[in-house]
């Protein structure tokens, strides 16, 4: 059992920076390390996420950089202010561990697409986000009844074969893919008019599986130019990689599941019924294994968790709590830090690699030997690793590395 009463000599330098005796000096350094890596990591996103949104030129010019900043200095913040209240402090809290990821992504998923599907259910950038991947069709609307949109579509095919198509080699591909979509059987219920609900499946696979691929593309071209002189094969890699194909079929199977279970239930119930998107939605969240990801696990999950209070909040059932949800990310947030520090080998790997990616690597060169003592493996997987002490600043004579010894 962890002895966490129990306290030890050493200062913050011999402890947490060993790289640096300064506080001072060691904040700044990990405060632009973090703020280079969040740049890194939100200039591409919030590009990507206003070219998906169709952004007009306006956004591009005036809120495009003021987002990105403010979501950079965000994550730098979570870097900095640890090692500033570190110091401050020298206290830290237990850990936890994380939960069944798989479980947790079908349960968040079938809630998520719940309320999607009810009406006033979901706004904003979710909403949008949420149309965006499973498509329109899937958006529950009660403006014209079936039979109408069957006359809509009649007439619109009527319209087509007024203007004849150019017979190359796209428009024999898309005569033939018409051929399959328009014979087969489709629910009067489902609102795919122009696809049967086989192609209907099929079409999103295609679809979410290509913006997945190209996702992982653009993230990865960075890293690949970085190396075009030194080592040009690792161009090849930028095509043919496996995380490519894996963020393709987690977003293609997810919408391929969700419509395929979507329409079926259609079909055996003889009707169109929000409660559907509870099981498909559950069933296709099945889909995290092709790409197991604990970031957009946990990150869904909370806000899905933050959904559900501010609804209860309207509805009058739950009391409103000034800056809940920051009191609540400030303690996820403490920790996995603590864990970071005191049981690393608690992390997922990928998470451990992001911190030591935000913090240019000086979260390892931590001297965890003497935090053994609390009795939590600090430094399981740091045997071999004696930070060099300045003994001018320590308060106990520090170990020598191996070379010097």
């Amino acid at each position: 059992m962890a002895a966490l009463s129990k306290s030890i000599p050493h200062n913050c330098y011999e402890i947490g920076h060993t790289w640096h005796p300064s506080c001072r000096v060691s904040f700044l350094q990990i405060t632009g390390g973090a703020l280079e890596e969040s740049l890194k990591i939100y200039a591409p996103l919030y590009l990507i996420a206003a070219i998906l949104r169709k952004r007009k030129l306006d956004y591009y010019l005036h809120k495009l950089l003021p987002e990105i900043l403010q979501s950079a200095s965000f994550l730098t913040a979570n870097g900095a202010l640890y090692m500033a209240f570190f110091c401050i402090l020298r206290r830290g809290l237990l850990t936890i561990y994380m939960a069944n990821l798989v479980l947790l992504f079908c349960i968040t998923a079938a809630m998520y697409m719940f309320f999607f599907r009810c009406k006033d259910g979901l706004k904003g950038f979710t909403f949008s986000a949420l149309r965006f991947i499973v498509g329109k069709e899937e958006i529950p609307t009660h403006s014209f009844s079936p039979e109408a949109a069957y006359a809509k579509v009649e007439q619109k095919g009527e319209q087509h074969e007024e203007k004849p198509r150019r017979m190359n080699m796209i428009g024999l591909v898309r005569k033939f893919v018409d051929s399959i979509c328009k014979h087969g059987p489709r629910h009067r219920c489902c609102k795919h008019y122009e696809d049967n609900c086989i192609s209907y499946c099929i079409k999103g696979f295609i679809r979410m599986f290509s913006v997945g691929y190209l996702i992982q593309c653009c993230l990865r071209i960075p890293s690949a130019f970085r190396h075009l002189f030194t080592q040009p094969s690792r161009l090849l890699s930028l095509f043919y990689n496996k995380e490519n194909f894996q963020l393709g079929a987690f977003l293609g199977s997810f919408v391929s599941i969700y419509k395929g279970t979507s329409c079926f239930l259609r079909w055996i119930r003889n009707l169109d019924d929000e409660l559907h998107a509870i099981i498909a939605g559950f069933l296709a969240g099945i889909s995290m294994m092709f790409y197991k990801s604990t970031t957009i696990s946990m990150y869904l999950a909370s806000k899905l968790v933050e959904t559900m209070y501010f609804k209860g909040i309207e509805a009058g059932k739950v009391p409103y709590f000034p800056h809940a949800d920051t009191i609540i990310y400030s303690i996820s947030t403490a920790i996995c830090f603590q864990a970071a520090v005191m049981e690393v080998q608690t992390l997922r790997p990928s998470y451990w690699k992001f911190l030591l990616r935000l913090t240019k690597g000086k979260f390892a060169v931590m001297n965890r030997k003497v935090l053994d003592v609390f009795g939590t493996g600090a430094s399981k997987h740091f045997q071999d690793f004696i930070p060099r002490l300045d003994p001018r600043y320590t308060t106990v004579t520090p170990e020598l590395p191996t070379e010097f010894s």
